[in-house]
């Protein structure tokens, strides 16, 4: 995953919290136009660097960790657009969520990643999930899959909007004191369908940042 090197991260503000499913739910079609919603919005200018780890080079794609643990399996099963934008901003996005999922484990959502793959209204979402977990004093477990991507580009060439389904009908709540994995019944609730808005770091480095995510739950267009 290593392409390039990140001289620093975005700021690591404290932001309030959102919904937990997402910034936006239910229905999240902007209108049926082009526009892509949050396209003019720019990633902020960062003003705290990363700090370092000791995670294999694999594992810290813009020089912070996005490592998980091995029981933690988020499996990206899309392929890599041609326009060189798109294909940045779409890896960033998986890396956006290998953030939350990081902090999560972590238990904290002031993690490095968290700060380089997250910006705006997305820092607020990563934040609300990864805390709403530890505060529930529970984690996650099993297999997440991300499919059926596709991007389309903001006019200005700033802006990616990346979308795809998710099936987490394999990934489970664990508690952190006990290890006991919450696992429930197989169901619509399982599969939902993202719309994550990913900008264009402003020093060019080649680093996407999400900064809006809207979330359609319980999509049956995704099973």
């Amino acid at each position: 995953m290593k392409r390039r090197s990140l001289p620093v991260a975005a700021a690591l503000t404290a932001t309030a919290a959102l919904l937990l499913t997402a910034c936006g739910g239910g229905d999240d079609d902007p209108g049926g136009n082009d526009k892509i919603v949050g396209a003019d919005q720019s990633s902020a200018q960062p003003t705290k660097s990363p700090s370092p780890s000791g995670a294999p080079a694999a594992d810290k794609p813009d020089g912070v960790d996005v490592s998980l643990p091995k029981d933690m399996n988020l499996v990206f099963d899309w392929e890599k657009p041609k326009n060189k934008n798109e294909a940045a901003a779409m890896e960033d996005a998986a890396n956006f969520f290998r953030a939350i999922y990081r902090g999560v484990d972590k238990r904290t959502s002031k993690d490095a990643a968290v700060a380089a793959y997250a910006t705006g209204e997305g820092l607020h979402y990563a934040k609300t999930q990864i805390d709403s977990r530890v505060e529930g004093d529970w984690t996650a477990t099993g297999t997440r899959r991300h499919y059926e991507a596709t991007t389309r580009s903001a006019s200005n060439g700033n802006s990616v909007e990346v979308a795809f389904c998710v099936d987490s009908s394999k990934f489970y709540g664990k508690e952190v004191k006990t290890g006991k994995v919450l696992k429930s019944e197989p169901s619509i609730a399982d599969y939902d369908h993202f719309r994550v808005i990913m900008v264009k770091y402003p020093t060019g480095a080649g680093l996407w940042q999400a900064s809006k995510v809207f979330v359609k739950t319980k999509a049956e267009e995704c099973r």
